[in-house]
């Protein structure tokens, strides 16, 4: 007895020391990317950008293919390696001023032109090889180098050019998306002005003035018809000048700033959830993502890090969880199949990977970066990689991450 009363003894020493020491390791390792089961290192990263106009900045993931659009150039690298694989420089002494912020078919449209002329040509590329597929003349506005947000989009098999003209008189022009061969103008209500553009699985969407107000329409792709015309809020009215930007088509989410709210509206143009963009839950910036009938955002809720789910038919918030501190920053949020992936940046703390379950908002994944990624804006899942996008001028545009 005295023998195996030893032994245990010895065995419980032992188990008390081994867990000091794992306590020790996690201590010092646990959040430093050298943890084993969760860590995040770099895969690759492609060379630092030059220095950069902001216009004409937009990120794509088409298959196995990264493309990086910027004033001077759109650039596609290999997903798997970050080698470039090919570039695309628009004519001489033109910027890109603008781009489809979706790839419909793995095929984006450019808007490029002189800044003392604005945006005159629109191009259609194909993002597997770069090839301009074709290219049309657009009637620019004076002020598009300033205000260039959706003048072109893509969708529906089509590309859909937003024209200027005199005293604000724009139209909507649609084009086939792989030819360029003209569609229709679209045939807008009358005493509306469409001032964006955007265009869904199944419509195209266009930003309308009418008189003093600001609608949402929506247009046949078949024709250009109008299908349905709403007003953003039929209580209040949003004024025909207001700040409107499309988070999401499908389902229709919009960020209006004079009201201080994300909008929601069925396919039929019924008005659904409203999100303020401050409330309890803190105060929604730009890092936000629509995917599983969800709105999901980062939020200034008195710390960065407060990471919330809305539920769009209702705007109700359907839970949140606290995934930062003070000195924490929004580094990117990726929405998709029913997950929810986060990264926050601290000088002081470190970076992280957080996963969550987009239903529950149960947590998945804390994984530490063993390499600071400071700059990154959005994230792009690929197989086994996590990528991390930055746009801006002197920039890596896109780091690769695996687990470890």
């Amino acid at each position: 007895m005295t023998g195996w009363r030893l032994l245990l003894s010895c065995l419980t020493v032992l188990g008390v020391v081994l867990a000091l020491l794992f306590g020790l390791a996690w201590a010092f390792l646990g959040n430093s990317g050298y943890w084993p089961g969760s860590s995040m290192t770099t895969a690759w990263e492609t060379p630092v950008d030059r220095a950069a106009f902001e216009h004409g900045e937009n990120a794509w993931l088409a298959g196995d293919t990264l493309v990086r659009s910027r004033f001077d150039a759109v650039t596609g690298f290999d997903a798997g390696s970050g080698k470039q694989r090919w570039e695309y420089v628009p004519p001489r002494r033109t910027d890109i001023c603008a781009t489809s912020s979706a790839a419909t078919s793995s095929v984006v449209l450019i808007a490029y032109g002189e800044r003392a002329k604005g945006c005159a040509m629109v191009a259609a590329l194909g993002l597997k090889d770069g090839r301009e597929l074709w290219h049309t003349a657009r009637t620019p506005a004076t002020d598009d180098f300033a205000h260039q947000d959706d003048v072109v989009a893509t969708g529906v098999g089509l590309g859909v050019v937003l024209d200027g003209g005199k005293a604000g008189g724009n139209t909507v022009r649609a084009l086939d998306l792989r030819t360029g061969a003209p569609r229709w103008t679209a045939a807008v209500p009358k005493g509306c002005v469409p001032g964006k553009v955007a265009a869904a699985p199944k419509q195209v969407l266009a930003m309308l003035a009418c008189g003093t107000e600001a609608k949402l329409a929506a247009l046949d792709p078949a024709d250009g018809r109008a299908r349905w015309t709403v007003p953003l809020d039929a209580r209040r009215g949003v004024d025909a000048r207001a700040n409107v930007a499309f988070t999401s088509t499908e389902p229709i989410v919009l960020r209006v700033d004079e009201v201080g709210a994300f909008l929601a509206f069925g396919p039929d143009g019924r008005p659904r959830g409203r999100i303020e963009s401050t409330g309890a839950h803190g105060s929604i910036g730009g890092n936000v993502a629509v995917s599983d009938g969800r709105l999901f955002a980062l939020t200034d809720g008195g710390s960065w890090g407060l990471l919330v789910a809305f539920d769009l038919a209702t705007g109700g918030e359907l839970w949140r969880t606290d995934l930062g501190s003070a000195r924490s920053k929004a580094g990117g949020l990726h929405a998709e199949s029913g997950r929810v992936m986060a990264v926050l940046t601290s000088d002081k703390y470190g970076d992280n990977l957080y996963v969550y379950n987009a239903a529950t908002g149960d947590e998945e994944e804390d994984r530490a970066f063993r390499e600071r990624i400071g700059g990154v804006q959005d994230l792009f899942p690929y197989k086994d990689l996590v990528i991390g996008v930055r746009t801006g001028g002197s920039v890596q545009p896109f780091s690769a991450y695996k687990r470890w």
